[in-house]
């Protein structure tokens, strides 16, 4: 018979840590619970750190969750610097030394730099948004260095607070997201608004005139008064790196979110398995499904159901909205279920074996539906 479950240690304070919190206790967990987290703030929206964070306007609240119910001990503005694994404890860098039974590992990703010039901005945590968003106040002109959805929010955001803004891009924005079909929708309407697109191969930061800019692989050069880079993330392993656990900086679970019998991992940092093999799905709504099944398992073990993820993605840019559920990118056109080409609509591209990704482009549609439609037979 195992040992009784007494003391639970979760380490990430985003939506992977506190969706784990939340459903450990919702599973009848009802002993010593710990939350850690790097920074000082409450868990809140990543998602709205770049979407109506930045809009112009008084409300400075999109980001903010409901306080926490889950009764944790919480180490706030602390991280975690090492894991023994074989005494079951987690280290933190004030000295703490924190003794688990369970442990979920939810301690996401940060932003992935060009550089490391103080000039160089990025947008990952709350002090990050408001930061940037305090700098827009002055309407500077602004280079965003990434065309993935990240890159075109945060120029979006920035054009909205009347900034000039450039946009450096491997090839069109979006597409590698999206695909081309979608793709060129937004980007038409981030050029409709006064986004200017350069298309490059490469692209580098370096320092000039007590400042940074950006140098093309023509030797083009562009400079403003804001340099904002959104170039991917990378997954907060490196305390892990005595542990055996993460290799190549890649945190693989099984598919119930497990790395060893008591540990688990969700969220941004861990590789679920998949088709091609382990992969990381940085995504918000992949966060919570993920910390629902590994918490869980950490309890159930292997009579919890395995993770059965449907990819849910939304970004909201240049006056669109769009929700997709399934698997992004997707070629070709699509069929229109409501609506059609220049205004709200609902749209499914088809698979041969009858799944298939349904989108809504400006179109309110429950996402119970969205989901069902992406499920449906063509």
């Amino acid at each position: 018979m195992s040992a009784p479950i007494k003391r639970v240690v979760v380490v990430g304070n985003g939506i992977a840590g506190l969706t784990a919190a939340d459903a450990l206790r919702e599973g009848g967990f009802d002993g010593e619970l710990t939350i850690v987290g790097d920074e000082p703030h409450p868990a809140y929206s990543r998602p709205a750190l770049s979407k109506a964070l930045l809009l112009d306007g008084d409300d400075v609240s999109s980001h903010e969750l409901p306080p926490a119910t889950h009764g944790a001990n919480e180490f706030l503005g602390v991280r975690a610097s090492g894991l023994d694994v074989e005494r079951r404890l987690v280290s933190l860098d004030d000295g703490t030394a924190l003794p688990y039974d369970r442990l979920v590992i939810a301690t996401g990703s940060r932003a992935r730099r060009l550089s490391d010039l103080p000039e160089e901005l990025t947008l990952r945590g709350l002090d990050d948004a408001l930061s940037l968003r305090g700098r827009l106040a002055a309407s500077p002109s602004v280079v965003v260095v990434g065309g993935g959805p990240l890159g075109m929010e945060i120029a979006s955001g920035c054009l909205a607070a009347g900034c000039r803004v450039m946009l450096v891009s491997q090839g069109l924005p979006l597409i590698a997201r999206l695909g081309p079909y979608l793709g060129d929708v937004f980007v038409k309407a981030a050029l409709d608004r006064g986004l200017t697109i350069v298309e490059t191969g490469a692209a580098r930061l370096e320092r000039h005139a007590g400042g940074a800019r950006v140098v093309l692989n023509d030797g083009a050069v562009l400079e403003a008064d804001l340099l904002v880079s959104a170039v991917g993330d990378v997954p907060n392993t490196e305390w892990l790196a005595d542990t055996g656990l993460a290799t190549v900086g890649v945190l693989q679970v099984d598919s119930r979110g497990l790395v060893r019998p008591e540990i688990a991992a969700a969220g941004d940092v861990a590789a679920f398995p998949s088709p091609s093999g382990p992969r990381r799905i940085p995504l918000w709504s992949s966060a919570i499904e993920q910390a629902k099944v590994a918490a869980a398992a950490l309890v159930r073990g292997d009579e919890t159901p395995p993770l059965r993820f449907q990819p849910y993605f939304w970004t909201e840019q240049f006056g669109l909205g769009l929700k997709a559920v399934g698997d992004l990118p997707v070629d070709g056109a699509p069929t229109y279920v409501e609506g059609g080409p220049g205004g709200p609509a609902l749209m499914r591209w088809s698979h041969d074996d009858g799944s298939g990704v349904a989108v809504a482009l400006n179109h309110r549609i429950p996402i119970p539906r969205l989901r069902r439609l992406s499920q449906a037979t063509a």
